[in-house]
C-alpha cells in the first residue's frame, strides 16, 4: 500500500507541508482500494506519535498537523507539547503539516473562555483551538475524523472526563474525535460504532504513567521518542508572571517582545521601557538576533559579561541604571567603577559606573517573588 505523495496545492493556508511515502509498513493491516481518512494533532512526543500509529495500524490514512504558537510550542523547544515531529513521519511514513495559531492563539491567551490553569495557560481553550482549526483542514483533505494522543486524567485540566466533554461539545466534533490511547474508557466513537476504526486495537490508558506507552512504543519499533518534560512555558510561573506584566502595560505586544520574554532578566524601568541582561553566551546571541540593533545597546568590552538592550523609550537615567547593571552582571563586578560601552543607533560612547547593587535590582526586576524569602526578608 502507497500513500499519496502529492499533497493538495495552497490547501491550509499554504503552510509547509511534510511529505513521506510509506510501502508495505507492518503497520497495515487493512486492505481497501480507497482508504479512509484521519487528521491527526501531533506534538511529537510520545502519546500523539503512538494514536498515530494505533489508527494507521487499521489501514487508516493518517495526516497529521503540528500546531506552533509563540509560547513554548515550537518544534525547536524543550516542553511536552514541541518535539521534533518529523522522525517519526520519515520512518512510519505519514504526512506532517505546521501551522502557526499566531493571533488566534495569544487572543485566547489573554481572556480564556475556560479561564488559566495555575498560571497563564489556557489549556481547555488551547485544545478547542486547535481541534477547531484541524477540523478545518479534515474537510478540506476529505478525511472522516480527527486524531489526538489524549490520555484520560493525564492532564489535571484538558485531560479530564468532563474536561473532554466539553471541548467536544464546543468544537461540535462529539463523535468524531478518536482518543486511541483511551478509547476504551469513553463512549465509542461514530467512527468505532460503523466499524471503520477496530474498537478492540485501542487502549484503556489512564492517569500521569508512561509504563503502557513505552511498552507500546516498542511493539511498534517506535525506539526514538523524547523523555517526558513539563508542558508549553505558560505553565511556568516565572514565564506566566513575565508575560502578565507585559500584557498589564501593553495589551497589544508585538512578537519580538512575546520572543524576548524566554530570555534574559527583564528589569521595568517605566510604562514604556524595560532592560533585558543576558544571562549566558547563547542568551547574548539570542538578543542581538532578536533585535537586530534597533534598541541602545551595552557591554562591557574589558571582561566578560552580558549583553544589555535597554527596550522602549529611555531617559539619561535609564541608560545609567541599565549601564550599572551591565557592570553588576559582568565579571568585572568585584571593581569600583567599570567602564561600559553603550550603543545607540549611531551614537556610541562609554560610560564609568559602579555596578548596580542588591536593592537596585530587587526594585526594578520582573520575577515572581518567593514569599517564603520575602517574609525573611521583612
Amino acid at each position: 500500500m502507497r500513500f499519496p505523495t502529492v499533497f493538495p496545492e495552497g490547501v491550509f493556508k499554504n503552510q509547509k507541508i511534510m511529505q513521506t511515502k510509506i510501502e508495505n509498513s507492518s503497520l497495515i493491516t487493512r486492505n481497501s482500494p480507497r482508504p479512509v481518512k484521519a487528521v491527526a494533532l501531533y506534538s511529537g512526543g510520545l502519546d500523539s506519535t503512538l494514536a498515530i500509529l494505533t489508527v494507521l495500524r487499521q489501514g487508516i490514512e493518517v495526516k497529521a498537523v503540528t500546531f506552533l504558537n509563540h509560547f513554548g510550542c515550537d518544534i525547536s523547544d524543550k516542553s511536552s507539547c514541541s518535539k521534533d515531529p518529523f522522525s517519526a513521519a520519515e520512518k512510519f511514513g505519514f504526512e506532517v503539516k505546521l501551522c502557526h495559531l499566531s493571533e488566534k492563539f495569544i487572543q485566547i491567551v489573554k481572556n480564556p473562555k475556560f479561564g488559566h490553569g495555575k498560571n497563564m495557560n489556557p489549556c481547555m481553550d488551547c485544545r478547542i483551538l486547535m481541534l477547531r482549526e484541524a477540523r478545518e483542514f479534515m474537510d478540506m483533505t476529505g478525511a472522516e475524523f480527527l486524531i489526538t494522543g489524549e490520555v484520560l486524567g493525564q492532564r489535571p485540566m484538558s485531560q479530564r472526563r468532563d474536561a473532554l466533554d466539553i471541548i467536544d461539545r464546543e468544537t461540535g466534533l462529539r463523535g468524531l474525535i478518536l482518543r486511541p490511547l483511551c478509547a476504551k474508557l469513553m463512549k465509542p466513537t461514530v467512527m468505532e460504532e460503523k466499524g471503520i476504526v477496530n474498537r478492540d486495537l485501542l487502549y484503556d490508558f489512564s492517569g500521569r504513567s508512561r509504563k503502557p506507552q513505552m511498552a507500546l512504543a516498542r511493539e511498534f519499533g517506535l525506539t526514538d521518542y523524547p523523555a517526558p518534560a513539563g508542558g508549553c512555558l505558560l505553565t511556568e510561573p516565572n514565564y506566566s508572571f513575565r508575560l502578565r506584566e507585559l500584557l498589564d502595560h501593553d495589551a497589544d505586544p508585538a512578537l519580538e517582545d512575546l520572543s524576548f520574554l524566554r530570555i534574559g532578566r527583564h528589569f521595568r524601568m517605566s510604562e514604556r521601557c524595560k532592560i533585558i541582561v543576558g544571562r549566558n553566551r547563547d542568551e547574548n546571541d539570542a538578543m542581538i538576533a532578536l533585535d537586530s540593533g534597533k534598541s541602545i545597546s551595552l557591554r562591557v568590552e574589558s571582561h566578560a559579561g552580558p549583553v544589555v538592550l535597554v527596550k522602549g523609550k529611555a531617559t539619561e537615567e535609564i541608560i545609567l541604571t541599565a549601564a550599572s547593571l551591565c557592570a553588576r552582571y559582568s565579571d568585572a563586578r568585584h571593581l569600583n567603577e567599570i567602564d561600559v560601552k553603550v550603543t545607540d543607533n549611531s551614537r556610541i560612547f562609554t560610560l564609568s559606573v559602579a555596578p548596580a547593587g542588591e536593592d537596585l535590582i530587587e526594585q526594578y526586576k520582573i520575577e515572581k517573588k518567593d514569599k517564603k524569602k520575602a517574609l525573611i526578608r521583612a
